[in-house]
Formats: structure tokens, sequence, C-alpha cells
């Protein structure tokens, strides 16, 4: 009678004899399992047809991984008739895997591999999180899961208010908010360099000005001509001059509320801080996590933004009650000059609201991504460049030092013509006039050049690797892995009312998008033994 062959299935995690027995790691002494086997027994492992062999003391470096412990890789992937490891996994990756054990630890990704399918053989080789990380840092990327993961707050109103004003791509009104946000940023950025025209900032030398706004005629002119020529642009803001600080302000006194607090620059100013501090305190009482949100750059920088003006605002106000009749002018002219001293640095830092932009924009965010990852290579650039211009400034010095029309009286102000010269910029105010100081500067020129040249290219492939990581983001689905905090239990089902059995894929790990679909077949491999 004429026997009938048949398969047989191995569930997972099984492997099954000639006899359709199911066998142990054990019982494969070759595979690393029980048995005996010496530590310089070599094994076989199939990657797609290409055949690895090595010894297995060798993956026993790390017992940890997929290949350095025997119960996994023996009960998963081991076939029994070819007395082999079987894996379909990338073929040009393994090299890497595989030198990763033999080195001890060092993992270096072949140059034909693309980032991300290495980074997926990692995870199924299961060489750990810390090999994972040493990686990344190596790569020039940013730790995993900060910038891929996206909280949400638990609960629902809360949620919809910080996809509102944080994510503009969310919705169609999240996207008017971020556009009348962009406007009004704009519109800021506008009145700061307006205000400083000549024609909005001079006084009393025309009556009115362009704006139609009265200013305060100056009481004393004369010697004070050029003291009140550099602070014009604080009597704009202020509607006194010098001289009236000198004698006590008691015009500035009856005119300061219409001047200042009546100006259309401090208006249009002032609707500008409305919205920022209304937009920064509903993102802060609707964000997931409050600590976080302090420690995020962004917040800091509108934090930044709307202090001067309430500084500004606080210093108006304490000033026009505490100003008196014309006696002591001398100590108060001084408050004053601190008070116009402090007020400045407290303008200019306005001018970062121009970051504020970032928000809005993917490329301002990739070029602070870029700058981030690549520290250590603006670090060399400012210290070669700092060595070069002691280096350099000094030599000039020294060439220069007979020549009686020298324009280097001393190294620290040769510093400056040291730091042009190495940027290739060349003012022109600063240059030798021997021989000596001219070959000094031909070679402070090319240090220069070479040094700037040196870490451009890594800063560069920096910022093409993260493009073109937000441009995969962006085709793939930018939300797809947004988490919240504490999910409830109605929100763990899908939205049409069907829960996880009606979908098995949501019980699976959901993978970053940016990286390609994960290889499944491991989980569910049926091995077919012929009887």
């Amino acid at each position: 009678m004429r026997s009938e062959k048949s398969l047989t299935l191995a569930a997972p995690g099984e492997v099954r004899g000639p006899e359709g027995e199911q066998q142990d790691a054990g019982d494969f002494p070759e595979a690393g399992g029980g048995g005996g086997c010496c530590s310089s027994e070599r094994l076989v492992i199939n990657i797609s047809g290409l055949r690895f062999e090595t010894q297995l003391r060798t993956l026993s470096l790390f017992p940890d991984t997929l290949l350095g412990d025997p119960g996994r890789r023996v009960l998963r992937f081991f076939d029994p008739l070819r007395n082999e490891y079987f894996f379909d996994r990338n073929r040009p990756s393994f090299d890497a895997i595989l030198y990763y054990y033999q080195s001890g630890g060092r993992l270096r990704r072949p140059v034909n591999v693309p980032l991300d399918i290495f980074l997926e053989e990692i995870r199924f080789y299961q060489l750990g999180d810390e090999a994972l990380a040493a990686f990344r840092e190596d790569e020039g990327c940013l730790p995993e899961g900060g910038e891929d993961e996206k909280p949400l707050p638990s609960q629902p109103f809360q949620r919809q208010v910080w996809l509102l004003f944080e994510y503009p791509e969310s919705s169609g009104p999240a996207r008017g908010i971020a556009i009348v946000s962009v406007l009004v940023i704009l519109i800021s950025i506008v009145i700061f360099c307006l205000e400083t025209l000549p024609q909005f900032r001079v006084d009393g030398r025309g009556g009115n000005n362009g704006g139609g706004v009265s200013r305060v005629s100056s009481v004393s002119r004369g010697s004070q001509e050029e003291e009140e020529d550099e602070d014009d642009s604080y009597t704009f803001h202020h509607g006194i001059t010098p001289g009236e600080m000198g004698t006590g302000g008691s015009s500035s006194l009856s005119t300061l509320g219409g001047s200042f607090f009546t100006d259309p620059f401090f208006l249009v100013e002032t609707l500008c801080i409305v919205w920022f501090t209304f937009e920064l305190l509903v993102r802060f009482s609707a964000c997931p996590s409050k600590p976080a949100f302090f420690r995020n750059i962004m917040n800091i920088i509108d934090l930044v933004a709307i202090f001067p003006y309430f500084i500004t605002l606080g210093t108006e106000l304490v000033q026009q009650q505490e100003q008196q009749p014309a006696s002591g002018g001398g100590s108060q002219n001084g408050q004053q000059a601190m008070s116009l001293a402090i007020l400045r640095v407290i303008r200019l830092v306005r001018v970062f609201r121009i970051f504020k932009l970032s928000r809005h924009s993917k490329g301002l965010q990739i070029l602070g991504k870029t700058l981030q990852a690549s520290m250590r290579e603006l670090g060399l650039l400012i210290f070669f460049l700092f060595i070069g211009v002691i280096l350099f400034s000094s030599a000039v010095y020294f060439a220069e030092a007979d020549d009686d029309d020298s324009l280097f009286p001393s190294i620290p102000d040769a510093f400056w013509w040291a730091v042009v010269t190495m940027t290739t910029v060349g003012y022109g105010d600063m240059y030798p006039m021997t021989v000596g100081g001219k070959i000094v500067g031909s070679l402070c020129a090319i240090a220069g050049v070479l040094t700037i040249a040196l870490p451009v290219p890594v800063i560069v492939s920096n910022f093409n690797y993260f493009y073109h990581r937000e441009t995969e983001q962006e085709e793939q689905g930018q939300y797809t892995h947004v988490t919240c905090g504490q999910p409830t239990p109605d929100l763990k089902a899908t939205d049409n009312g069907l829960g996880k059995p009606d979908f098995p894929e949501a019980n699976r790990e959901r993978r970053p998008s940016y990286l390609p679909t994960p290889h499944r077949a491991y989980a569910e491999k049926r091995m077919l033994t012929e009887v």
C-alpha cells in the first residue's frame, strides 16, 4: 500500500521533526541548545538565500539579543531539514549585524542601506535600546520618541483646544488661527522697525510728525543738540526730551499720558500683545503637561516676546507717579538716564518675536533641529576660529609693529581684523601695509576658508536628513501616532464603535510613520515538514 505524504504545520514557537513530533531547543546541539555543545561549534544563518557561518561563542557575547538567545532563535527560525537558521530579512544589513557580534558591540550601517531600513533591522534582531540609542547618536539623529511622539490631553475639550492652537494642520479652524497668529507677528515686527524711522522719532523740529501725533518741543537746545539726537528713540515713546530731564520734566508731566499711551504705535503694539498673551494662556491651560510646557523652547520664546511690553508699561506708570517739580533735577536726571539704558535693552528683546514664526514654519523647525544635531561641529568651528584669531592677530601686530602708520595699535584691536579676514568678509577698515603683514593676512584668509569649509559637509548632511524625514512624515501622515496621556476605555475602541476584536491590527505595536512596514510574517510563521 502506497503511503501518502502529508504536511504538518507547526504552531508559532514550535519545531517539529520528520515524524511530526514536537521538539525542543535542546534537541539541536548544533543550534546552541543543550546536548553538551562546545562554544567553538559553528552554526549557519541563511538570510534570504545568502548563507553566513559563525561560531556560537560569537553570538553568546550578547545573550539578550535574538541571535544570542538560543531559545528565541531556535524555536522560531531553525530549519531542522537544512540544519540552519532562516531569516527572510535584508541581506546587506546582516553584514553589519553580524559584525556587531564579532566586534563586541560596534554597530556601523552599510553605505548602501537606507537609515530607516537599518533601524528596522536593529529592532528585529533585538539588539537593545542602548545599542539603538548609540547608533542614532553616531548617525547624528535626535533621540527617538521626543520628536515623533505628540501627546494630547485626556479631556476631550482640552484636546480640541490643544489641537486648535498647537497643530495648524489638524483642521481648518486651526489653520485659520495659525494665519491670524502669523499676521499678528508680522505686524509686530513691522511696527518695531517703522518706529525707528526719523520722521516718527524726531520731535520738536516740525510740529507734528507724519503720523499725526504731536510731540513735545524741547525746552532747551543748543549744547544738548547732540544728546537729544542720541535719545530721540526714547523721546518717541516717553514724550520727553533730555532737556526736560534736566529741568525736572514739568512740561512732560502734563503730556506724558497723552503722547505715550495714545501713540498709534503703542496702540498697535498693545493689540499684538493682547493676542500673544491670550494665545499663550489658552495653550498653557490646555497643554497635557505643565512642566513640559515650560521646557519647550518655543514657549520660552513666547514669554520673552511679551515681557518687554509689560516691563515698559510698568516703568512708564512708575515714572508718571514719581515725576516731581524742578527740585532735585540732578538726581532725577541720573535716574531717568538709567531707566533709558534699561528700556533700550528691554526693547531690544522685542526683536526675538521673529522666532515665533518658527512655530508655523517647517523650514525654521528643520533648521533648528539641524543646529541642535550639529552642536559638536559648530563648537569645533568656533574653537578653530578662536585659535586662528589669537594666532593671526598676534602675528599681524608684530609684523606691523615697526610701521608708524600701522592700523594695529594692539593685539586686541587686531581681533576684529582677524575675524573679518578669516570669514572672508574684508571690510577694509583695517589692513596690513608691510610685506610681513600682507603675508600674515594671506595665511589668515586661507586658514579661515579651510576652517569654515571642514564642518560644513556634516551640517549639510544633518540638514538633508531632517529635511527628508520631514518630507516623508508629511507624505505618510503627520498625526498617525498622536497619543493621549491617559486613554479612557471608550477611546481605546475605534470611532465607528468597532472594538479591538473587529480589528486585530489594533493590538499590534504602532511603528513610527517614517519607517517602512515591519515584517510581520515571523509572528505567524508555519514550518512545513514533509513526512
